[in-house]
């Protein structure tokens, strides 16, 4: 069936290649494309320097290779790593609407802060509680709303109930309206991201221990703003492969 067309083919390159098949059957046409690139040294040149034949040519796709394998881990690296550092910058400057959180340490920075401006207009602050679509819990605030001086401390409570068949473990987030009054909204204590496990029906009553910067009476931007708004939302705690637990959506 190959013997023909072989043949032709033969025929065809022989005056360019010197090559000239000594039979037209099957058995030796068949070798004819093998026999053809061995008797030309234009193809067997080209064969031998194929630039991906060179050391230095393996070298560089080894290269290529590694470079492409340490950008991909980089990338899920940064994806890791890029929520709970802007988490860990909005805590400490207020950006994003994320409230300032303060720890009572023993020193004597935090109480020199609370110290209420009495000249001051009182601030109006109120409280929002909502959950993700996939927690079934219940969370709402005990309280719509307290009024405080800058510089005084309030405490405020939530109430969670796992409304669910099962025991859940939540993670809630939180932000403060206007954006511009987080700097202002410290933190002494609260339950934001931190794991609050609640059993088949059960409640519980989270507190919040806060106060407004008394800075805030001092800065013109805000005198405009007698009502500041805060915000939780809580979700549910999602762990990878090693028990770790995953970054929360902002708020």
């Amino acid at each position: 069936m190959f013997a023909r067309p072989i043949c032709s083919w033969g025929r065809f390159l022989s005056p360019a290649t010197g090559f000239k098949p000594s039979a037209c059957n099957t058995s030796k046409g068949v070798d004819l494309g093998r026999r053809y690139f061995s008797h030309n040294p234009l193809l067997r040149k080209n064969a031998a320097s194929a630039p991906f034949n060179t050391p230095q040519s393996r070298q560089r796709n080894a290269s290529t290779m590694y470079y492409a394998a340490s950008l991909i881990l980089g990338t899920v690296a940064l994806a890791y790593g890029s929520v709970p550092l802007y988490k860990m910058i909005c805590q400490q400057t207020g950006w994003g609407g994320q409230p300032i959180l303060t720890h009572r340490t023993g020193e004597g920075d935090t109480a020199d802060r609370v110290k209420p401006v009495t000249d001051s207009r009182r601030l109006r602050i109120t409280f929002n509680g909502s959950v993700s679509d996939v927690l079934p819990w219940k969370f709402t605030p005990q309280q719509r709303e307290v009024r405080v001086l800058p510089g005084e401390t309030a405490l405020a409570f939530y109430t969670a109930t796992n409304k669910g068949p099962a025991d859940i473990i939540g993670v809630a987030t939180y932000s403060v309206t206007p954006g511009q009054v987080a700097p202002y909204f410290s933190k002494i204590q609260c339950f934001c991201f931190e794991e609050q496990k609640l059993n088949a029906g059960e409640s519980v009553d989270m507190p919040v221990f806060f106060f407004i910067d008394p800075d805030f009476a001092k800065d013109p931007a805000m005198q405009g703003i007698d009502t500041i708004t805060l915000s939780y939302t809580f979700f549910k705690a999602r762990y990878d492969d090693n028990g770790v637990l995953k970054p929360m959506p902002s708020a």
